[in-house]
């Protein structure tokens, strides 16, 4: 009527097009089940041909879970032949995708209650836990895969860093740590190298991850990059003697820090940046100096002789093409995967053991890895090689 206001249901129109959708995809699969028995009887139904080596013997009902939501599908039955389709697997009763949705969601720190609810709300059927148990057991076996795979290549920059995490112990929470290794190879790219459990990051957890690097194929390493942790450094020359070691410029500023009083935080973080801003590492030992004297003239003595003693650590870097300084500086690559893998896990709270822990780390890394984050070119080492060409002359 004029001037009328027409009213929408919005659910309706929702509910309608659910159904809609639902019914398109039922219709597609059983006309793609139709074309494959065709296909198998190498005749067309109600068709007679020499061509034909079976006949149809009707069909059986089967339910199945998309993410549309639960069809019905038509198998065929023929009579001489077993109807094996390639489009769905024999007895398989989810869509794929929603077996990765169902592990994500869990992986991501949802529990096996909410995991059940939100399976009913989205696909119309609960996920009981014996199956959610069963696909995490099939992805726990394809991450131990991935996480001793061969390392092949050449990988010239490796950062290594740990995360604490909490598990359940015999009624108490205790501390585990996941140790992390992430290398950019000779093309540039970034890789996960490795994931593992250490009991803490102590020297025998460090000399246990490294081996397993070494015996994985790890090779061609320049310089490795992390934060000074108990071990690592020792660890580092017993495994990879040739390899240099930068310290964590960041690491090192907030060690600093710890020795300054508050108010002076701000001028001491200026001064030590401007040791790194150097254009070359004699020009940054100078620079040092001349940092260190001024914290002493402000009676900063501990902070001073931190600087004095542990600068040198920092800048390592400076040995290779300038182009790569900015990434190599700092443990921040590897830093803000961490920063995600916290955020994933903190729902779980505490883990029941340390291997559950590291199960959930290596699935969001290979994830990452998997990503845009390993798709695109982390650094250009055509520098590098251009400055090896140039070392190789000098040195001839």
């Amino acid at each position: 009527m004029p001037g009328g206001v027409i009213r929408v249901d919005e659910s309706m129109v929702k509910s309608h097009l659910d159904k809609v959708v639902v019914s398109t995809v039922e219709q597609t699969l059983n006309a793609m089940l139709d074309a494959e028995a065709e296909l198998l009887c190498k005749a067309g139904r109600y068709e007679h041909t020499d061509k034909r080596v079976t006949t149809r013997a009707g069909h059986y009902d089967r339910q199945y879970h998309t993410k549309a939501g639960e069809v019905t599908l038509r198998m065929p039955k023929l009579r001489k032949l077993p109807f094996e389709t390639a489009i769905i697997e024999r007895y398989r009763r989810r869509e794929s995708s929603v077996e990765e949705a169902l592990v994500e969601m869990y992986l991501a720190g949802v529990s096996v209650r909410r995991v059940e609810d939100i399976t009913e709300a989205l696909w119309g059927s609960r996920v009981s836990p014996s199956v959610l148990s069963e696909l995490n057991q099939k992805v726990a076996v394809q991450i131990d895969a991935w996480r001793g795979r061969p390392i092949e290549g050449e990988h010239v920059y490796v950062y290594l860093d740990g995360i604490w995490l909490k598990r359940s112990w015999g009624g108490e929470v205790k501390n585990v740590s996941i140790l992390v290794a992430v290398g950019v190879n000779a093309e540039g790219y970034r890789e996960v190298l490795a994931v593992e459990e250490g009991t803490k990051e102590d020297k025998a957890s460090w000399q246990n991850f490294l081996r397993r690097l070494k015996e994985r194929g790890l090779k061609t390493v320049k310089l490795f990059i992390s934060d000074k942790c108990l071990g690592l450094v020792e660890s580092l020359a017993e495994f990879y003697p040739e390899a240099s070691h930068q310290r964590c410029a960041v690491h090192f500023y907030r060690n600093v820090w710890s020795l300054v009083p508050a108010g002076k935080v701000r001028e001491v973080s200026a001064m030590l940046k401007a040791i790194h801003a150097s254009e070359d590492r004699e020009s940054a030992r100078m620079k040092a100096t001349q940092v260190s004297a001024k914290l002493r003239e402000m009676k900063l003595g501990a902070a001073a002789q931190l600087v004095e003693t542990g600068m040198d650590e920092t800048l390592n870097y400076y040995a290779f093409p300038s182009q790569h300084w900015r990434s190599l500086r700092t443990n921040n690559p590897l830093e803000r995967l961490m920063r995600e893998i916290r955020r994933r896990t903190r729902a779980v709270g505490a883990f029941p053991d340390g291997n559950s822990a590291m199960i959930l780390v290596a699935a969001r890394l290979r994830h990452v890895a998997g990503s845009q984050w390993g798709q695109k070119r982390y650094m250009d080492m055509s520098h590098l090689t251009a400055a090896n060409t140039m070392e190789s002359k000098q040195a001839a």
